[in-house]
């Protein structure tokens, strides 16, 4: 019987001793008081590398159609604003032959170039077809054969051979070579038919040209005192805005390519007479060079270079000067990557670039 007891005895601990080995195994860990100091920290980017763009693998475009090393891509390249001033029948330093704009365009054309307005240069708005090339159209003075409408047997028809009926004529012929135009204007009559200011002017607004400040009577800026600058850019904004109120004359072209000295300068960028306020945020020069891209550290959107559209005895400065330097220097040439929201530019190109300009574009850096 005592054997049987101490039998019994046993057994019953071994049970206790197995249940409570089995509620001790159940018992979770205690929680650390701060959950953060049970994650691992985190990995702090290298000196340098806090804004570094980024790098697509392979070479393609987000869609991964476009192979940005074939074409060449370079949203950092320079861009022709090219400068016109008439349209005549005699070519001379300053006349363009209805004739030679013709050509001028198709040359553009069949050479990789496309179009755009001013505006969206200057905002980083560019829009243009992977593996080609934007330029700027500008004209200065208004004058009659940048915008001459004719009448015949009582109907009213713009000129074939003036400026804007050239671009129309193109732009037809061509549905992709793109829009735009700044007509550079001064008064008392821009494009000299008095009667027609305001229907010009609201032609060239609804078809995608743009209106441009060359001061009042074309008055050079750097001989005038900074009252009398303020008054000639003034009195253009206000003509102007009597014709379409509210208009954005967000442009200047320096007539004779002279602007107030030193720091008045900034006189052409910005001033106001008579309550009439003008704010340019683009002033462009004479010049004889194609423009930075508007990401480039260089650009700067009140001293904007054009290059002279013209073929001039003088080497280096006419546009097919500058068209045969891109062929020689593809590399300096600015060429879409074909998606407004990405700046695609070559590594090469990777400390040109001003990061405060892409406006919420994605930098694209391929090797």
């Amino acid at each position: 019987m005592k054997g049987l007891k101490q039998i019994i005895v046993f057994f019953y601990v071994f049970i206790i001793t197995l249940s409570l080995a089995a509620c001790t195994a159940r018992i979770p860990e205690k929680e650390p008081s701060n959950p953060e100091q049970s994650r691992p920290a985190p990995v702090e980017p290298e000196k340098g590398q806090e804004n570094e763009a980024p790098v697509q693998d392979g070479n393609k475009d987000k869609t991964g159609e476009v192979d940005l090393k074939e074409i060449k891509a370079n949203e950092n390249g320079q861009i022709m604003i090219l400068m016109y001033h008439s349209i005549g029948d005699k070519e001379e330093e300053w006349v363009r032959t209805a004739d030679n704009f013709r050509k001028d365009l198709n040359v553009l054309y069949e050479k990789g170039y496309r179009l755009i307005s001013l505006k969206d240069y200057i905002e980083n708005n560019i829009k243009v077809e992977a593996g080609y090339t934007p330029f700027v159209l500008t004209f200065d003075d208004g004058a009659k054969n940048h915008f001459n409408i004719l009448e015949e047997n009582g109907e009213k028809k713009i000129d074939p051979d003036c400026a804007v009926g050239i671009i129309e004529e193109f732009k037809k012929e061509h549905p992709d070579s793109g829009s735009g135009g700044t007509f550079f204007i001064y008064y008392p009559i821009p494009f000299r038919q008095k009667e027609l200011i305001r229907e010009k002017y609201e032609f060239l607004i609804q078809n995608g040209y743009d209106i441009g400040n060359h001061a009042y009577t074309h008055e050079n800026l750097g001989k005038l005192s900074i009252p009398d600058v303020q008054k000639a850019l003034a009195k253009n904004v206000m003509s102007t805005q009597e014709y379409l109120p509210g208009y954005d004359m967000y442009a200047l072209a320096l007539p004779f390519g002279s602007g107030p000295r030193g720091d008045n300068y900034k006189y052409a960028v910005q001033g106001e007479y008579e309550g009439v306020k003008y704010n340019h945020r683009a002033v462009l020069k004479v010049g004889s060079n194609p423009a930075p891209s508007p990401a480039n550290v260089k650009f700067d959107s009140a001293r904007l270079p054009r290059v002279r559209a013209s073929e001039m005895k003088t080497a280096g400065v006419g546009i097919y000067d500058w068209l045969q330097y891109f062929e020689k220097n593809p590399g300096k040439r600015y060429i879409s990557d074909g998606n407004p929201d990405t700046v695609a530019i070559p590594e090469s190109e990777a400390e040109n670039v001003d990061m405060s300009r892409l406006d919420g574009k994605e930098l694209v850096i391929y090797k």
